[in-house]
């Protein structure tokens, strides 16, 4: 079974930032990039942030755009996401996956290979 593993997430204060991973297994010409998600209490899997394979071309959703940012390291195959300036707000589980289309999607139908999880908590 292939299986992507976040790890990095804890428990922060507002304003502070914090770096993420996902240690991808290999095997990343079956597929065209990652992609990071959110589950927040009471609310459905969001898109965060995405990146490509070929080119890293990365984006973003509006509500972390300026705030975080997708970064590979090629030689571990590993994706990390930095975050920075963290709200309330941001605290879900966060989740990366791979993305099965060319397309720059923000749909989690378009992913595979989902890891486990990783919780980040902002507090107040």
């Amino acid at each position: 079974q292939v299986q992507e593993g976040e790890s990095g997430g804890g428990l922060v204060q507002a304003g502070d930032s914090l770096r993420i991973a996902c240690a991808t297994s290999g095997r990343t010409s079956s597929t065209y990039g990652i992609g990071w998600f959110r589950v927040a209490p009471a609310k459905e899997r969001e898109f965060v942030a995405g990146l490509s394979w070929s080119g890293g071309t990365t984006y973003y959703a509006d509500s972390v755009q300026g705030r975080f940012t997708v970064s590979r390291d090629n030689g571990s195959n590993t994706v990390f996401l930095h975050m920075n300036s963290l709200k309330p707000d941001d605290t879900a589980v966060y989740y990366c996956a791979r993305r099965a289309t060319p397309l720059l999607s923000r749909s989690y139908k378009h992913y595979i290979h989902w890891g486990q999880g990783t919780q980040v908590t902002v507090s107040s």
